[in-house]
């Protein structure tokens, strides 16, 4: 595909707002779209992908995403493996959380402490996915996170061992 979209990825958020986890994972996107890495995501609008939105379906089907959700329903990874392809990368919060050691999010419009402390982590592992797909290095090594996941050339798609949050396609 040309153009300066190819070498976009997709970031699918939970829409569910009965729990503070997301609201973590749209700050996060947020944070990702516009602070951490700009030029290289879009949001997919998870409520309109599954109105059947085939703009953001297509480009699910096309460019790696990496999918955000709250709870271990995993809405977000679901739709979009069952809508368009495979997700890259799948983090679910609630695990990454716990992996963090965070205390239990607060706060569905204002988050507590530890529910920020999960936006930061939410966003900074987003990012670091995102680098890990794109391929870009870090002082001249390959860029890293705390997934010990490796990146498929092909589709961008990680194929081995997810850290703990994570779920790596559909896994």
């Amino acid at each position: 595909m040309p153009g300066p979209l190819k070498s976009k990825i997709g970031i699918v958020a939970c829409s569910g707002e009965e729990l503070p986890e997301g609201t973590i994972t749209r700050l996060a996107a947020l944070r990702v779209l516009h602070e951490l890495r700009p030029h290289e995501t879009v949001t997919i609008c998870l409520p309109l992908f599954l109105a059947g939105g085939e703009d953001e379906r297509a480009f699910a089907r096309v460019h790696p995403t990496i999918t955000l959700d709250g709870c271990d329903l995993r809405c977000a990874a679901r739709a979009t493996a069952m809508y368009s392809a495979p997700p890259a990368a799948s983090i679910v919060v609630t695990d990454l959380v716990a992996a963090h050691g965070l205390g239990q999010p607060q706060g569905r419009r204002r988050l507590n402490q530890a529910g920020r402390q999960g936006v930061d982590a939410a966003a900074a592992h987003v990012a670091a996915l995102v680098d890990q797909i794109l391929g870009r290095t870090t002082n001249g090594t390959a860029a890293t996170s705390e997934s010990r996941t490796e990146v498929d050339p092909g589709r961008g798609a990680p194929d081995t061992r997810p850290a703990s949050g994570e779920r790596v396609a559909g896994k």
